[in-house]
């Protein structure tokens, strides 16, 4: 049995969590998930039935671990030689941005795209603030910056970054220059590309 079971499906954020476990070079088993016939037991694993889901069979017992975020930073603890655990130093940043993009930056996102508008004066009673505002300040924090934390990698790049270059692909983050600098590193990983592949291929083989 592999080390993870893998409930996805590929035209899903199900695409963050595949790049998480090939950046943590994770042995893994998928499960594809179809919308309308879901496994028992991924609804079992899982009882708000979304994707990812993952299941760990650890030594202890089998964990289950999901929202995107989460997995992110799960296969970076208990894969600690993949180097994707931040430093001492690092720290605030891994665990500020991370927060961030799975709040203020996923509502905002969500937000615009529903076309649901904050009323004027009331911008302080929604995690976000404003669209404006999520991506000015997650624009200053990226803009001369290699990475999240710097100048190295860490797992809160597998998730901060696919916010980013989901956004960038689907037009809902405008491409300013510190975005699509930033995705185009992360589009240069091999850990990156060897995820994008699979499910591109998931995804033509639905399609047919």
């Amino acid at each position: 049995m592999a080390t993870y079971t893998f409930y996805t499906n590929p035209m899903s954020r199900g695409q963050i969590a595949r790049w998480a476990l090939h950046e943590a070079g994770a042995d893994y088993s998928q499960v594809l998930v179809d919308w309308a016939a879901k496994p028992a037991a991924f609804v079992a694993a899982n009882p708000m039935a979304k994707v990812p889901t993952l299941v760990h069979h650890s030594e202890t017992g089998d964990r289950v671990i999901t929202e995107c975020a989460a997995i992110c930073a799960y296969l970076a603890e208990i894969h600690p030689e993949a180097g994707l655990l931040p430093s001492d130093a690092e720290l605030a940043d891994y665990y500020r941005w991370l927060f961030f993009a799975a709040g203020p930056v996923e509502q905002a996102i969500v937000s615009k795209s529903m076309g649901w508008e904050v009323p004027e004066g009331r911008a302080g009673m929604v995690g976000f603030g404003s669209y404006e505002r999520v991506l000015d300040t997650l624009e200053g924090h990226l803009d001369g910056r290699l990475f999240v934390c710097g100048p190295r990698f860490t797992a809160a790049d597998v998730y901060v970054g696919s916010q980013v270059d989901w956004g960038l692909t689907f037009g809902s983050i405008p491409p300013r220059r510190a975005f699509v600098a930033y995705a185009e590193r992360l589009q240069a990983r091999p850990a990156y590309v060897a995820a994008k592949s699979i499910d591109a291929a998931l995804i033509a083989e639905q399609q047919k």
